[in-house]
């Protein structure tokens, strides 16, 4: 790797006491990201966001939403209505976090057609087990 691409990342990410770990874990999961990116347009309501997040249960997505908010990336919403309407929204933080969730599943986005055609490399190159 050239000296211009190299990266410069927190030594403590490496540390297994690195009290970002639980955070990084929630947002870089099957969910988080998905979760956040859904936000970004503004506040959705727990309904919304479970049809925009295809394949997520809503226990899931309860749990998600809960650490989320304990982390101070989302912030939950109640509206005092009868019934009481609750909707969820991107902090200043989640935000933030979001630009680079958002570059990272454009990313993904970009490069499905060389992922898919590396997999499909590798299947046919490996040798069939009977």
């Amino acid at each position: 790797m050239a000296v211009s691409e190299q990266f410069e990342l927190p030594a403590d990410s490496f540390d297994k006491d690195c009290p970002t770990r639980p955070v990084m874990a929630e947002v870089t999961g099957r969910w988080g990201a998905l979760i956040i990116a859904a936000l970004v347009p503004g506040p959705m309501r727990f309904s919304a966001l479970h049809r925009h997040v295809g394949g997520i249960s809503q226990k899931m997505l309860s749990q998600h939403l809960k650490s989320m908010v304990r982390y101070g990336l989302v912030e939950r919403l109640v509206e005092p209505t009868v019934p009481p309407q609750v909707s969820y929204r991107l902090t200043p933080l989640g935000r933030s976090l979001a630009r680079q969730l958002c570059a990272l599943l454009s990313w993904f986005s970009d490069n499905t057609p060389a992922l898919q055609a590396a997999q499909q490399r590798y299947d046919e190159d490996r040798p069939k087990v009977a």
